[in-house]
């Protein structure tokens, strides 16, 4: 089972998909209607300024999932500088006021290592993620890195956490991205 807070962890057996492939995702909303996450380690080659020209500061955006990718999300540790955020869990929050954001991100109020920037978001219909976490597509593992999963540097995160998971996984740690590499 699954609850939001979980992360998601593509199996090796995603290579050859362009979204998931090597993925971590947070899962931020899990109710009776599906569930819907954000992948925490796909930097896009866009900065914040670059989709919102009167923000000038340079937060790298993320590839949060195929859905509605032409919409900007944010997940953070700053619930009492950005009124109306909602929690996930474990200190992690998700929106809040965009405009009180940009306001703080303006003077410099804003820690980056508090906040990460998507385009889009992973959504799953009731039963789907159920379904492709059957057939071995998933790994569900508790995020025991809490608020500081944001943190984490993207580059090595799914690595990091098929370490974590060990066993079988320890194999895929280290293994290139393309087999043809090896």
């Amino acid at each position: 089972m699954f609850e939001s807070g979980d992360l998601l962890i593509a199996d090796p057996s995603l290579s050859l998909d362009y979204h998931f492939s090597r993925s971590v995702i947070l899962l931020s909303e899990v109710n009776e209607s599906g569930c819907l996450g954000f992948v925490l380690n796909k930097p896009l080659h866009y900065r914040l300024s670059d989709l919102i020209p009167e923000v000038t500061s340079e937060y790298i955006i993320y590839s949060g999932g195929p859905v509605e990718s032409d919409n900007l999300y944010f997940l953070h540790n700053l619930p009492d500088l950005i009124p109306n955020s909602v929690l996930i869990k474990d200190g992690i929050y998700w929106g809040g006021d965009f405009k009180v954001l940009c306001k703080r991100l303006a003077v410099g109020e804003i820690d980056a290592n508090k906040v990460r920037f998507f385009l889009g978001y992973s959504g799953w219909e009731v039963g789907q993620l159920q379904g492709e976490i059957d057939a071995d597509s998933w790994v569900v593992a508790p995020n025991e890195e809490k608020e500081k999963i944001l943190q984490s540097p993207p580059k090595s995160m799914w690595k990091n956490q098929m370490t974590r998971l060990g066993g079988e996984f320890l194999l895929y740690a280290n293994a290139p991205e393309d087999p043809r590499n090896n």
